[in-house]
């Protein structure tokens, strides 16, 4: 019995780090990103995946809500993640960038 419990709590971290990771990973992603790839806006997903990530810190791994969270959790790394990554600049948001950077990428001087 030792075992098992000590398993559960393995998948149970397991969980909570994984829905931690996809609530970042969304949290990082820009705006209009989800809008490009044609998925649910940004609100929805950190809803859903802050949802998510709660309900794995409260309840027990064997109720259904931390399933479903992972079922969401996974919807959006197979599905929505690779999507916006796919976009030109992975869909995160520009930091830094050279100032002769124009809105259709580096100016070359007309060379």
């Amino acid at each position: 019995m030792q075992g098992f419990v000590g398993f559960m709590w393995l998948l149970s971290m397991a969980l909570i780090l994984f829905s931690g990771f996809a609530l970042i990973d969304a949290a990082v992603r820009r705006e209009d990103a989800y809008r490009a790839a044609d998925k649910q806006s940004k609100a929805f997903w950190l809803i859903i995946l802050g949802l998510a990530f709660v309900v794995n810190l409260i309840f027990n791994i064997l109720s259904f809500l931390p399933i479903i969270g992972l079922i969401a959790t996974i919807v959006y790394m197979v599905d929505v993640r690779p999507a916006i990554k796919g976009l030109p600049g992975g869909g995160r948001n520009r930091r830094g960038g050279s100032s002769s950077d124009g809105p259709y990428g580096p100016y070359n001087g007309g060379r």
